[in-house]
C-alpha cells in the first residue's frame, strides 16, 4: 500500500474514532441533561450570599449580594441553614450597584438564626404554614400510590351570623358553618413544597372555599413514586386525583385548581385524564408549564448544551429504550403534555398568570395557548416577577386578578328557561 493510501486510511480510522468520541460525549451529556430533569433535588443550593446582619433599635435589616433576585422589589422567602432557617424579607432599603450590594427589610424571622447565616437561596414562599398567616389549619392525611401524602386543610372563612366551629369530619353539627361545596386545591411546583400555595390561601377563603396545599410523588413529603423519577405532570395528576377524591369525600361537590410552574402542567393533565375531569370547575395556573419541549429546548440553551444534544435527550426521556438509561419506570410523554399543540382541547376555564421576565419557564407558550383557546384561557402579564413571584412582586393585583376571574367562574351557572 502507498503512503498516501496508508495515511487516507488512518485518517478515516482516525476520524471515525473522533466521531465515535464525540458521539459518546453527547450521549452522556445528552443523559446527564435528562437525569437532571427527572431527577429529584433534595437539598437546594445556598447560591445567596448574606453579606451582614444589621439591628436597628427593633428592626432587622439584612445586606446581601445584589444578584436578578435579590434586586427585585416585593416579599420573599429566605432560607438559610440547610432549609431549616426561614426568614420574610421585604422591601429594598438601599441598593449599591457599584458595591453589587442591596439593603432589605427583615419582617419575620420564622425559624433558625439569620444572624449567623452566610449563604441561603431564594423563595416565593413567603410564609411556613398557615398558622403564619393567622389561619387556622387542619393536617390531613390524603390516600396516595404508596401510603399517604401529607396536606394542609385550611377551611372556608366562617359564614356571617354563625360560629367558626365545624365538626372534626365533615358537615352535620347544628349551627356549624357548612363546609364550602366548591374546594381549591393547592399544586406546587418541581423542587417546591406545599407552602409555595399559602399565597393564595387567602383568596380562596375569602371566595368561600375550602383549600387543600396538597404534597405530592417524589416531594419529599409524599411517599417517592417507585422509580424515584418526576413525571413532569404524566404521574403526578394521579395525586391530585386523589386530592379531589378526599374533598369530594369531605364536602365539597367541585373544585378549582392552583397549579404553579410544573404543578401547572400537573393541573392540565389532571383537567386532561382525571375521572374528576367534570368536577374541575377552573383552574389558576402561575407560570405554568404548558409545552414541556419549548422549556427543556430553554435550560439546554441556559447551560449552553447543544440544540441536537438537548433534543436527544429529551429522546431519552420519552423513548420506552431510554428507561433504562434515565432509571423512569416509564417514558415520560412529552407531547401528551404540549398544550400549544393540544389548544382546542383544553376545556375547563383556566387563567394564567406569567412574567414575561420569567427566566426559568417562558411565558411564549402561555400567550400562545391564550391565543389559540380565547374562550376557554385568560392570559395576564406581570413584569420583572422572575419565576412563579408574580404574586410576590405584586400581591395586590395578583389576588384582585385572581378573586374578579374566579368570581365570574363561581357565580351560579344559568339554567335554560322552562
Amino acid at each position: 500500500m502507498h503512503g498516501n493510501a496508508k495515511w487516507a486510511v488512518g485518517g478515516i480510522i482516525g476520524g471515525s474514532a473522533a466521531a465515535g468520541l464525540l458521539a459518546a460525549g453527547s450521549s452522556a451529556l445528552a443523559l446527564y441533561f435528562a437525569r437532571r430533569v427527572i431527577t429529584p433535588v433534595r437539598v437546594r443550593e445556598e447560591d445567596q450570599e448574606v453579606l451582614a446582619v444589621i439591628r436597628d433599635g427593633r428592626e432587622l435589616q439584612v445586606i446581601l449580594k445584589a444578584t436578578p433576585d435579590s434586586t427585585v422589589e416585593g416579599v420573599y422567602g429566605f432560607f438559610f441553614d440547610g432549609g431549616r432557617g426561614h426568614a420574610r424579607l421585604g422591601r429594598i432599603l438601599s441598593y449599591s450597584p457599584a458595591e453589587q450590594t442591596v439593603l432589605r427589610e427583615v419582617e419575620a424571622v420564622y425559624s433558625g438564626d439569620l444572624t449567623t447565616a452566610r449563604r441561603g437561596y431564594w423563595s416565593g414562599a413567603v410564609h411556613p404554614d398557615p398558622a403564619a398567616l393567622g389561619l387556622p389549619a387542619e393536617e390531613v392525611q390524603i390516600e396516595v400510590d404508596g401510603g399517604t401524602a401529607p396536606a394542609w386543610l385550611v377551611r372556608a372563612a366562617p359564614q356571617a351570623g354563625l360560629p367558626a366551629e365545624l365538626p372534626a369530619e365533615g358537615a352535620g353539627a347544628a349551627g356549624a358553618t357548612p363546609p364550602s361545596d366548591v374546594w381549591a386545591i393547592m399544586v406546587h411546583g418541581r423542587g417546591a413544597s406545599r407552602q409555595e400555595g399559602l399565597r393564595a390561601v387567602r383568596v380562596a377563603r375569602d371566595l368561600g372555599l375550602s383549600s387543600l396545599l396538597i404534597s405530592y410523588r417524589n416531594d419529599g413529603l409524599a411517599p417517592s413514586a417507585q422509580d424515584g423519577r418526576y413525571g413532569l405532570g404524566s404521574t403526578e395528576w394521579r395525586d391530585v386525583e386523589a386530592a379531589i377524591a378526599y374533598a369530594l369525600d369531605h364536602g365539597a361537590r367541585e373544585v378549582v385548581l392552583f397549579g404553579w410552574s410544573m404543578g401547572g402542567a400537573i393541573c392540565l393533565q389532571t383537567a386532561d385524564l382525571s375521572r374528576y375531569h367534570h368536577l374541575i370547575r377552573a383552574m389558576v395556573l402561575d407560570a405554568p408549564v404548558i409545552n414541556w419541549v419549548n422549556v427543556l429546548a430553554h435550560h439546554a440553551e441556559l447551560n449552553r448544551i447543544p440544540s441536537a444534544v438537548g433534543r436527544y435527550g429529551q429522546l431519552m426521556m420519552s423513548h420506552p429504550l431510554g428507561r433504562r438509561l434515565t432509571g423512569l419506570a416509564a417514558p415520560v410523554d412529552l407531547k401528551a403534555m404540549d398544550w400549544v399543540s393540544r389548544a382546542v382541547e383544553l376545556r375547563t376555564p383556566t387563567l394564567i398568570l406569567h412574567s414575561v421576565d420569567d427566566e426559568y419557564v417562558p411565558y411564549g407558550p402561555s400567550a400562545t395557548l391564550a391565543e389559540k383557546n380565547p374562550e376557554m384561557v385568560t392570559f395576564e402579564t406581570f413584569s420583572t416577577a422572575r419565576h412563579t413571584k408574580e404574586w410576590n412582586v405584586d400581591p395586590e393585583r395578583w389576588e384582585a386578578l385572581v378573586t374578579a376571574w374566579l368570581r365570574q367562574q363561581l357565580a351560579p351557572r344559568k339554567t335554560p328557561a322552562g
